[in-house]
């Protein structure tokens, strides 16, 4: 009985305001957590109205443009970037925040079912990967399925050449759901893939001749930019930057740093640094900060580019290039 309630008064709402109606029917379940029933009716309800309604953002309308949702920072980068002003680009993740302990609010949750594209990195962020299964599995875009794969390292961004890939794949993406703008995406994105083409060749020639190849680094975001530039990355903890270093693990970075003769031990900038000043304390280092560009600090100026070629100036002297 109460169900049948539920969908009734969503169904007669929906006359009113779809996006509202989303939003109401999301929070409905986030809301009703243990009640089987009422998380089954509001589902329902919601399936209905997003059969009825188009989905909302899936496929352009004359007077708005596309709606993107992007994970984080570096994907709402290129969305922009290829999608120009044919796109309207959400970035669930906050300026400053850790992107991969991102969750999912009844209004971002809204965002996801609402979009016409949702791209995102499988396995980066465990919420939002729920709710493209949920609400737009046929709307998400993978980025990492554009590209080759390293082996358990979601950080394809940090390769330039790859991003451009992204962007050529995203373009062709777009074009799709918005057949008028086609023209449009794919010249941006080949004018994106032109300016990533520039970048690449900047860090291929910084990095050539090196005294130190080896970047010690707090935690393992950066094997694209390595495997792409000849480098070898020294994590000292794993892929996720809230896991801390094993005391082993801390011994083994710690004495590979030593013998690398590395001069600086990298921290990223949404991070704390304590334990890259622990290794570099102990081999008589400097620490700096090498950006994983995951997200941008509030209130930051530059964009992908500005941050990839801070980096690179980093880099250069760390690594005793000539």
């Amino acid at each position: 009985m109460i169900g049948r309630l539920v969908v009734g008064a969503m169904i007669r709402a929906f006359a009113v305001d779809t996006d509202q109606m989303i939003y109401a029917l999301l929070t409905m379940i986030v809301i009703c957590g243990e009640s089987r029933a009422m998380r089954k009716a509001a589902g329902a309800a919601l399936a209905l109205v997003l059969a009825v309604g188009g989905c909302g953002g899936s496929r352009p309308t004359d007077d708005g443009p596309v709606r993107v949702v992007a994970g984080f920072y570096p994907l709402q980068f290129v969305a922009e970037q290829v999608g120009g002003d044919r796109v309207q680009v959400t970035n669930l993740a906050q300026p400053g925040a850790e992107p991969h302990d991102l969750e999912l609010s009844p209004h971002q949750l809204a965002s996801v079912a609402d979009a016409g594209v949702v791209i995102y990195l499988p396995g980066f962020q465990a919420s939002l990967d729920e709710a493209v299964a949920q609400e737009a599995p046929a709307r998400a875009f993978d980025a990492l399925s554009a590209v080759p794969r390293l082996p358990n390292d979601p950080h394809v961004w940090l390769d330039p050449t790859r991003l451009a890939t992204i962007a050529t794949a995203l373009a062709d993406r777009l074009a799709a759901v918005d057949p008028a703008g086609a023209a449009g995406y794919h010249a941006r994105a080949a004018e994106l893939g032109d300016r990533l083409a520039d970048l690449d060749q900047e860090y291929a020639t910084a990095l050539r001749s090196c005294e130190r190849r080896d970047i010690v680094v707090s935690h393992a975001a950066f094997g694209y930019l390595a495997d792409r530039y000849e480098l070898r990355q020294v994590p000292v903890a794993g892929l996720s930057p809230e896991v801390e270093p094993t005391p082993r693990k801390l011994a083994a970075a710690t004495q590979t740093a030593r013998d690398s003769g590395a001069t600086t031990i990298f921290f990223e900038s949404l991070v704390s640094p304590a334990v890259a000043r622990v290794v570099a304390d102990s081999v008589g280092a400097t620490t700096a900060v090498l950006d994983p560009i995951e997200g941008l600090e509030p209130g930051a100026t530059g964009d992908y580019l500005s941050v990839m070629r801070d980096n690179l100036a980093t880099l250069g002297p760390a690594l005793g290039c000539a």
